[in-house]
């Protein structure tokens, strides 16, 4: 079951989701708006290794906006500090950004219950497209979790993106033990 609007502003009341800042002409009939930061990464290496760690190169998107370019994977972050403390949350691309030929994710559109941060996207683009910072980017939608949850994703010991940063963060694949 999806959250409606009112679903999620009670959600908000009583802590269980957060959105910092939260503007309420970002809040649609049953999801919240959330907008591109100005810092955006790429990686540093030609070739990437699932075993290692790939470093990765931020920067910020400047006033007058920076073009994209098909072949390279983006990483970017939302403007917005989530918290989902009782709700799963999905981030999915805008249908005005999918028209411009932009994914803002290629698998990590699920969060977790307790997932708290800003959101990473894994940014690409189908032909060359500008983008500015602060633009939609994207929709959370908040589906109700049926039963208790035993492992909150901000207290396990084995969550890789569980520090509070406003940058994109690299694939912590290599922590897996494969």
């Amino acid at each position: 079951m999806i959250l409606s609007d009112k679903a999620i502003l009670e959600g908000m009341e009583k802590g269980e989701i957060v959105v910092e800042p939260f503007d309420r002409a970002a809040l649609g009939t049953n999801s919240y708006d959330v907008h591109l930061s100005k810092y955006l990464a790429t990686y540093t290496a030609e070739i990437l290794d699932a075993r290692e760690h790939n470093k990765i190169a931020h920067f910020e998107i400047p006033e007058e906006g920076f073009v994209l370019r098909p072949g390279t994977v983006y990483l970017g972050s939302t403007f917005e500090y989530t918290e989902t403390h009782a709700h799963v949350p999905f981030l999915e691309g805008k249908s005005s950004v999918g028209r411009l030929g932009i994914d803002i994710h290629a698998t990590a559109g699920k969060g977790d219950v307790g997932f708290c941060n800003h959101w990473t996207l894994e940014i690409s683009v189908a032909q060359p497209v500008k983008v500015y910072a602060g633009m939609p980017i994207g929709q959370l939608i908040y589906f109700h979790v049926e039963g208790d949850v035993e492992n909150y994703y901000n207290k396990k010991a084995s969550a890789k993106y569980n520090s509070r940063s406003p940058l994109p963060m690299e694939s912590m694949m290599w922590k897996n033990q494969f």
